[in-house]
């Protein structure tokens, strides 16, 4: 090739075929079987460039949002390891009201039953957007 790869694999597809094809020399010799080789080598050229442009960005893009996400995955937990106290509350509270076993099973009533309702809230608003 006389224009170089890298001028290729970063040429859109078009621009590829229009080069091929304008090329002098060889090209205007050469059977359309070698012709339609070249241009799938050149497409596969350029759909690796392509993917390795993509996978670059897409790494960039997740180095970003690294730390937030381990950060807000940290706060998840502290949020779960408070709702577990606050069941454990209620089921205390209740236990001098209605003896412990009592106690704990309206507690869990309580809090699966707030899981519950945000878990339909959330479906009916996924039900409603489509």
């Amino acid at each position: 090739m006389g224009n170089g790869g890298s001028e290729i694999e970063e040429a859109p597809i078009g621009e590829v075929v229009a080069r091929l094809i304008e090329e002098g020399g060889e090209s205007k010799d050469a059977p359309i079987g070698a012709l339609v080789g070249r241009l799938i080598d050149e497409g596969k050229r350029y759909g690796r460039a392509e993917l390795g442009l993509v996978r670059a960005q897409a790494e960039a893009k997740a180095e970003v949002v690294k730390f937030p996400a381990l950060l807000l995955a940290g706060a998840f937990l502290f949020l779960q390891a408070g709702v577990v106290v606050f069941g454990m509350t209620i089921a205390l509270a209740l236990a001098t009201l209605i003896g412990p076993l009592a106690g704990g099973l309206v507690a869990t009533l309580i809090i699966l039953s707030v899981a519950g309702g945000l878990a339909f809230v959330a479906k009916r608003k996924l039900d409603g957007s489509k």
